[in-house]
Order: C-alpha cells, then sequence, then structure tokens
C-alpha cells in the first residue's frame, strides 16, 4: 500500500468529495437484472414481420429468466448476463384471415456467444399455418436478434453511464483536447508564421577560363597523342 504524501493515484482520497474508490481502481459491481427485463420487453414486444401471405407479431414477453450485471475494475468495465426468454407471437395468413399463434425462444443469451450464434427457436401451435411460422423463422428470427444486439449496446452504453468517472489526468486531456480544437488555425499560421530550417548567408563567384590559342589547335592539343605530352601555357 502507499504511503501517505507519496501521490499514488490509488489512494489519494483527499480530492474527491466523498472519498472513496478514487479513479475506479477497486472492484465496483452494479445490478443490471431489473433494468435489463424492462429493457428486454421495450426491445422484443411489438415486433412486425409481413410479406405477401402473412402478418406476424410478438405479443407478449411471456418468460424472462436469469440475471445481468456489469462490473468496474480499474477502469474497465466487465459484463455478465445470462437469459432464458420466452416470447408469444401471433399472426393472420392474409388470404384466408384464419389466425395462428406461436412461440418464440431463446433458451441461452450470454456473454459466452455472439449474437449471430444464440439459439432463437419457433413453434406454432397445432393446425394449418406453416407459412406463418416459416416467416417468424426468417424475417421474425432476424428480427428478434436485431432486438438482442439492441440490447447489448444498450447495456454497455446507457446503462453504465456514470460508472467510470473520469481520472485528473483524463480531465486534464480532454481539457487540453478542447483548447486545441477552439484554436483557428488560420490564426495561428497568420500570427506565428514558422521558419523552416537555418538560413546561411551566401556569395555568388563566377569563374572563367581564357585559352590564348587558336580553336583548331586548343582541339588538336587535347586529341594529338604527341601534343597531350606536352606542356600548356595558360594566361590568366
Amino acid at each position: 500500500m502507499a504511503k501517505w504524501g507519496q501521490g499514488d493515484p490509488r489512494w489519494i482520497v483527499e480530492e474527491r468529495e466523498d472519498g472513496t474508490n478514487v479513479n475506479n481502481w477497486h472492484w465496483t459491481e452494479r445490478d443490471a437484472t431489473s433494468w435489463s427485463k424492462g429493457k428486454l420487453h421495450e426491445l422484443l414486444v411489438g415486433i412486425i414481420v409481413e410479406n405477401e401471405a402473412g402478418r406476424c407479431e410478438i405479443s407478449e414477453l411471456k418468460q424472462v429468466e436469469g440475471e445481468a450485471s456489469c462490473s468496474s475494475r480499474k477502469g474497465k468495465l466487465i459484463f455478465f448476463y445470462e437469459w432464458n426468454i420466452k416470447l408469444s407471437w401471433k399472426g393472420i395468413i392474409k388470404e384466408s384471415g384464419v389466425k395462428h399463434k406461436g412461440l418464440v425462444e431463446i433458451p441461452s443469451l450470454s456473454e459466452e456467444n455472439e449474437i449471430d450464434d444464440t439459439e432463437v427457436s419457433v413453434s406454432k401451435k397445432k393446425g394449418d399455418g406453416d407459412i406463418l411460422k416459416d416467416l417468424m423463422k426468417t424475417a421474425g428470427t432476424a428480427r428478434v436478434k436485431e432486438a438482442l444486439g439492441d440490447y447489448l449496446k444498450a447495456l454497455k452504453t446507457e446503462f453504465t453511464m456514470g460508472m467510470i468517472l473520469p481520472t485528473k489526468a483524463m480531465a486534464t486531456q480532454e481539457l487540453t483536447v478542447k483548447r486545441k480544437l477552439s484554436v483557428n488555425p488560420l490564426q495561428i499560421q497568420a500570427s506565428s508564421p514558422v521558419a523552416l530550417g537555418v538560413r546561411i548567408p551566401t556569395v555568388a563567384v563566377h569563374m572563367t577560363e581564357l585559352f590564348d590559342t587558336a580553336a583548331e589547335q586548343l582541339y588538336s592539343i587535347f586529341t594529338v597523342k604527341d601534343l597531350t605530352n606536352k606542356k600548356i601555357v595558360m594566361k590568366w
């Protein structure tokens, strides 16, 4: 354990009004069971699917058993949920007007499986109406899985609001970003021109070579072997 006055952020409690669980270092847990039941009811009941043959609607959240919770440790969120869900659905065949009912069962919705891998089974009471059952197995199942995905998004965002409290470092970083965003880049460019490289003073030097001889003789000096070994007298 850090000693008093050493500045370890895990144990500085005097900077918080409540003086507990500074920077979310310790384990905290929040029960999401009751909230989840209400959210699942909101998202699942009322789902409607329809095609040329018929129309189906999820009419009731018949059973929802299980639990859900969210824990915080060292500023990280850990989710646990396990649900057994039964839904009632009803439908009507458009051509005949005959109505049918059935169930949608989700035996295991948990963090161990992805939504796409979650089992969703559809059943229908005795009698005709397989057209409606097929509609619920295809379009209905897709809509149910979409609603379950929305539940998980809400669990990880809406329900967890306030669980991760900002630390001093996070607040300072956020303030710095806001200040940078609030400054106009054109103003910075106009008021503070940036010099590129290092300025070095230079002078220009021009040199000219003068050969005091005819052009034909100069050409021979550089091309005839016997002449190239002789000394060349240049005037500067």
